[in-house]
Order: C-alpha cells, then sequence, then structure tokens
C-alpha cells in the first residue's frame, strides 16, 4: 500500500510546549517509532507541520540587522531540513539497514495572485497573550489573530498548485525509499513573466500540499495524523461526537475554523472527493489503527452521510480541533 502521512505540527510540538530542541526530539523519537509500524511492506511519504519552528524562526530572524534578515520563504527552507533530518534519523534507528530513508526538500508552486495573500489566516509561533500580540504587531508590523483562547502571528498561505520535484519523489518511491518531503507544506515559489521562480513570504498549509502530493503520486490512502482521535460534531461541548465515518461532500457541508481543523478536514475530503480513495483524521498515537480503518474519521466517497459516535463527555471542552 502506498500512504501519505501528514504529520501535525502539533503532534511533533504540543500546544504550549516549549520550542526547544530536546522537547522536539523526544517527541520525533515519538512519532518515528509510531511511524516505523508503517514501514513493513508498504510505501511511506511523510509530509510534516513546521508552524511553531518556522515562527520561532521569524522572532529569531527580527532581532538582527534588517540587512541580515532572511525572507519567510529562507526560513520555510531552514525548518523544512531540520525537521525532516531529525524525523530521517530517528526513523533510519528504527528500520533495518538495507531500508532507504530520504529526506528532500522541496519547492511548491502558488499563485503569485492567491487571494490569501491579502488575507493572512495561517498561524505560526508560539502562542501570545493578547496585549502581547497588540505589542509585537506595533513593534515588527506583523498581523496577529485569535488563535483558540490565545493569540499568533497569522501570515498568507496559498494555495499549493504543483511540486517542482515531483519526479525524484516518485523516483525515489520507485526504488522503495521512504521519503520525507513538502515539510512545512513546501517552499512557496511563484512563476514571474520568462518562467523564472522567485520564493515568496507565505507557509502553505502541509495538509494541504499533502493532499495534493498524495493524488500526484496515486496514494491508496492519506493519513492526517494529529493530536486528537478525530473530527468531531459539537466539539468543545459535554454534547461532542466523534465523527467515525463521512461523506467527503458532507463533512465540508458543516465547516471548521480555518486556523485549525477547516485545512485537514477540506484536504481530507478532496482526496477522498477526487480519487475514491480513504482519507483518515486521527491521532498519531493511533496510526497503525487509522490505517487499519479501526479509529479516527475515516472520509470516502459513497459513504451515507455522517457517522457519529456517542457523547464523549466533558474532556471535550479541552483542547484544539
Amino acid at each position: 500500500m502506498r500512504i501519505v502521512v501528514a504529520l501535525g505540527g502539533n503532534a511533533l510540538l504540543k500546544r504550549g510546549e516549549a520550542v526547544s530542541a530536546d522537547a522536539q526530539q523526544r517527541n520525533v523519537q515519538t512519532a518515528a517509532a509510531q511511524l516505523a509500524a508503517l514501514t513493513g511492506s508498504n510505501d511511506l511519504v511523510i509530509v510534516h507541520g513546521s508552524g511553531p519552528q518556522v515562527g520561532l524562526l521569524a522572532v529569531q530572524n527580527e532581532s538582527t540587522p534588517r540587512a541580515a534578515r532572511f525572507p519567510l520563504d529562507v526560513l520555510d527552507a531552514e525548518t523544512e531540513g531540520m525537521i525532516g533530518y531529525m524525523i530521517e534519523l530517528e526513523l533510519r534507528n528504527r528500520l533495518p539497514a538495507k531500508r532507504a530513508c530520504a529526506t528532500l526538500l522541496t519547492m511548491v508552486e502558488v499563485g503569485a495572485t492567491d487571494p490569501a495573500f491579502d488575507h493572512p489566516d495561517k498561524p505560526i509561533g508560539s502562542i501570545l497573550t493578547q496585549s502581547a500580540a497588540a505589542t509585537v504587531a506595533r513593534e515588527t508590523g506583523w498581523t496577529v489573530a485569535p488563535d483558540g483562547a490565545d493569540w499568533r502571528r497569522v501570515v498568507p498561505s496559498p494555495k499549493p498548485l504543483r511540486f517542482l520535484e515531483i519526479q525524484p519523489v516518485r523516483t525515489l518511491l520507485a526504488d522503495g525509499t521512504i521519503v520525507i518531503c513538502a515539510g512545512g507544506g513546501g517552499i512557496p515559489v511563484v512563476v514571474e513573466p520568462g518562467g523564472r521562480y522567485r520564493g515568496v513570504e507565505a507557509v502553505v498549509d502541509k495538509d494541504r500540499s499533502a493532499a495534493l502530493l498524495a493524488r500526484e503520486i496515486d496514494a491508496d490512502l492519506f493519513v492526517i495524523a494529529t493530536d486528537v482521535s478525530g473530527v468531531y460534531l459539537d466539539w468543545g461541548t459535554s454534547a461532542a461526537r466523534l465523527i467515525h465515518r463521512a461523506n467527503p461532500e458532507a463533512l465540508e457541508d458543516m465547516g471548521f475554523a480555518a486556523g485549525s481543523m477547516g485545512p485537514k478536514v477540506e484536504a481530507a475530503c478532496e482526496f477522498a472527493r477526487l480519487t475514491g480513495r480513504r482519507a483518515v483524521i486521527g491521532a498519531l498515537a493511533d496510526i497503525e489503527q487509522l490505517v487499519a480503518g479501526m479509529t479516527g474519521t475515516s472520509i470516502r466517497s459513497g459513504q451515507a452521510g455522517i457517522e457519529a459516535g456517542e457523547p464523549v463527555g466533558p474532556e471535550a471542552r479541552c483542547g484544539q480541533q
């Protein structure tokens, strides 16, 4: 089976956890142990998030003289290499010596006139209080917005159109290599008149990129591994119910928050609708069960409407979806 796993940034760095090397190493070790369980006879592609990490680099960038600062697309590339290396290292420590694994820096083309450039909504960086967010916005010119009960910087998140390195990805997979690519959604570039590429200040949503990648490499299954058990009806209330199975059209009609579950649902539904194959959203800790269809929220055309479980109780008032 050919599987694409979109590994959520919150699965690599817990919400509110310090963006430190030690914390990320611990979380990557846990993630690698779970991902390694899928590598037996499967082709595996891993796409990871990088929102907290690229946000930290952006803050550090602001402390340097203006002429020495790097644009956001370069910071995207830095985090793609950094996190990809950490995942590959820990996977290699758990794989047979003969199983190849490779991290590929990946550029993704976006539209120069994408409306996202006028409406930033992708949260990156550390969690802030409202007063701290106001100070950051005043001092840096960044756009900030609520993220649940907190505040964070938001940046443009244009739609991914195509991957410049898609052929190397296919070649690596044909050779049996586990591929880590399109990290953080990929490095966003636009095509200028004359065919030249230019990096742009944006962060492409990794779930949207992973869904596009899954279609382009003809994946059998698309997994979005995050830090919640799946998609819920009435999230945040005592009446919350986990959606076990859903038709993509029915799920998309419900509407979910743009900064959290919205892009995940959109990406999973698009893959399921366009391919006729299954997408699933759920917890990284349950990844083997997600692949087996035993847990999480499975999305597939042909499913009749939405099938949900019983209310899960007061605990659903906590956390993020």
